[in-house]
């Protein structure tokens, strides 16, 4: 092979030479510039991307905030409404309460005054025949019928004495 031989090595080694620095520097030149501007491009779109993103983070984070804040005021209407609604709920119970123990009240009273005449009835009843249960007694012992009105008193004065 010819590019083996001694005597061609040189000239091989020196066209070798001028074709890597040709090619060399014709890509240093050329590309590498190129390259610079890529990257700095690249640097400054990430750059300017971070940026963004951190002021988009922090728009983000003031809206949390907003939103919060929002809940928190929605929350406490809330509780306040809620509180009120207890509050009338409790007034209108009270004045239920009231108008029913007013009623019961009424009808007890009403209960008691016609338990208190129908024992004031049934008093004078059993004084009746307790008088006249008297009188008979007496009757049958002395033979001679008492008078009501005496048999009367006799039966009230028991009944005082009872008492």
């Amino acid at each position: 092979m010819p590019q083996f031989e001694v005597v061609n090595f040189a000239p091989q080694f020196v066209w070798l030479v001028i074709t890597f620095a040709i090619l060399y520097f014709g890509i240093v030149q050329l590309t590498v510039p190129k390259i610079g501007r890529v990257i700095g491009e690249r640097e400054q779109t990430m750059s300017g991307d971070i940026e963004s993103a951190e002021a988009a983070k922090a728009e983000a984070d003031r809206i949390e905030g907003d939103y919060a804040a929002s809940v928190a005021a929605a929350r406490e209407q809330a509780r306040e409404a809620l509180n009120a609604a207890r509050g009338r709920a409790t007034k209108a119970m009270e004045q239920r309460l009231a108008a029913a123990n007013a009623e019961v009240e009424s009808k007890q009273s009403a209960a008691q005054a016609q338990l208190d005449a129908a024992r004031t009835k049934a008093l004078a009843e059993i004084e009746a025949v307790a008088a006249e249960a008297a009188a008979d007694i007496v009757e049958r012992l002395t033979g001679a019928r008492p008078d009501s009105g005496k048999a009367v008193q006799a039966v009230q004065s028991v009944a005082l004495a009872a008492e």
